[in-house]
């Protein structure tokens, strides 16, 4: 959500709808051999000392100024309610990837703390009744007044949630366990099961939702253009670009004044129409950052459908569970056999409007194929994590979460359902490290 693509710029040369088809079949799967991987880490940030109070937005401006003054190797943005984010750098291994993350991560934490205010990793904030908006931008403003069409689930994910984002290569051209065809396929069906393994946000308002994901909840109830995917089909290409064509406009930046929010306008059809102005190669690029899909294309695979995680370092197991699954040839192939049985319960529809999905979120590893898909899974990447020369630390810690929660059908929500005052205690109220 955080992707920055500027403000509106200066119309440029009209783009067809022949050209927009090339274009986005051209960039959205950039195929060669897995060597890169990313993270993004969405954190809410609280009061250190009384989570449930909300910050006011004059301390989170002063921190977030303070730390755009702290060198970096993340990209840092801020999210429409204030949650933070910090966007790795491709990285050639896991164990930088991590390294460079964790680095980042002190130093954010030391800028936080030195005003009371702390990291909290949960999928979506447990105590505020109501979203309140930090960000008062004219993006934001028109992505508040097109998701309100479908119900205040969107002003929901816009400012009290958070994930955790594994991005992945797109995989060989060639057919195989790499190829980007079964990768495509396979970020999918086991986002399922890391979305279910993950799950870690059975609140709203301090009461239980009964959905174990209350974020992704909120992101199936936004709707089919806008947080759906595509079909699955043997061209992802072909499959993706039509899903980009027929999806609805959020909005017609303008060089002054509010964005135009247009009502069942697709982006096929404003480059026919060629109305309220025609359309360019940058509201092409915009447009691309307003599909939120489970699995999104960007170049490489960005997997969205991971709950943020409790503790310090949390966020390290769901990144190397996927990238030992990914970009091992062995664990791919374990991967793929466990959870092909899952496709059935898809019944053909697009994630995350299906009911694998939404068994994922409502019921986690209670649910039994689950359970057994997510300990085949988590057993196979814990096996690889060695050969991908992960360091010893990130086995032990994916060992740690096989054995407290994945081979005892449980996800962090459990932990937060079971206390008697919610996430206020236990590892979400102070910080771990694995």
């Amino acid at each position: 959500m955080s992707d920055a693509v500027g403000g509106c710029t200066r119309p440029r040369t009209p783009v067809t709808e022949a050209e927009v088809e090339a274009l986005v079949h051209g960039i959205c799967f950039k195929t060669g051999p897995p060597r890169r991987l990313g993270v993004e880490v969405e954190w809410l940030v609280h009061e250190a000392s009384a989570p449930r109070l909300p910050v006011a937005p004059e301390r989170l401006e002063a921190v977030y100024a303070a730390l755009r003054t702290v060198p970096l190797r993340s990209a840092l943005t801020v999210e429409p309610g204030g949650q933070l984010e910090l966007s790795s750098l491709p990285a050639p291994s896991l164990t930088e990837c991590v390294d460079a993350v964790s680095a980042d991560l002190d130093a954010v934490r030391a800028v936080l703390r030195e005003d009371g205010l702390a990291l909290v990793g949960l999928g979506h904030d447990p105590w505020q009744p109501t979203p309140r908006r930090f960000l008062r931008q004219p993006r934001y403003d028109a992505m508040e007044a097109c998701l309100d069409r479908t119900g205040p689930a969107g002003r929901f994910m816009m400012c009290t949630s958070a994930s955790v984002q594994v991005c992945l290569d797109a995989g060989h051209e060639e057919p195989g366990p790499l190829g980007h065809v079964r990768r495509w396929w396979l970020a999918h069906h086991l986002g399922a099961v890391l979305l279910a393994a993950f799950a870690n946000s059975p609140l709203a308002g301090d009461r239980p939702t009964g959905w174990r994901s209350t974020r992704q909840l909120r992101w199936t109830q936004i709707g089919t253009g806008r947080a759906g995917g595509p079909p699955l089909d043997s061209d992802p290409r072909a499959a993706w670009t039509r899903h980009v064509l027929d999806s609805p406009v959020m909005c017609v930046r303008r060089e002054a004044g509010p964005w135009e929010v247009p009502e069942d306008l697709t982006f096929r059809e404003w480059t026919r129409g060629r109305t309220p102005r025609p359309p360019t190669r940058e509201d092409l690029d915009y447009h691309l950052t307003t599909l939120f899909p489970p699995v999104r294309p960007r170049g490489h695979l960005e997997l969205r459908m991971i709950d943020a995680q409790p503790g310090e370092d949390g966020w390290i197991v769901p990144l190397a569970v996927t990238a030992a699954l990914f970009d091992d040839p062995e664990a791919t192939e374990t991967a793929y056999r466990a959870v092909k049985p899952l496709a059935e319960r898809t019944l053909g529809l697009p994630a995350p409007h299906n009911p694998l999905y939404q068994d994922a979120a409502r019921l986690a590893l209670t649910d039994p194929e689950l359970r057994e898909a997510a300990t085949t899974c988590f057993t196979a990447a814990l096996a690889a994590l060695p050969r991908i020369g992960a360091a010893p630390a990130i086995t032990e810690a994916v060992a740690g979460y096989l054995e407290r929660y994945v081979l005892r059908g449980r996800c962090p929500a459990d932990d937060l359902l079971e206390m008697p005052d919610g996430a206020s205690r236990g590892p979400y109220g102070r910080e771990t490290r694995t």
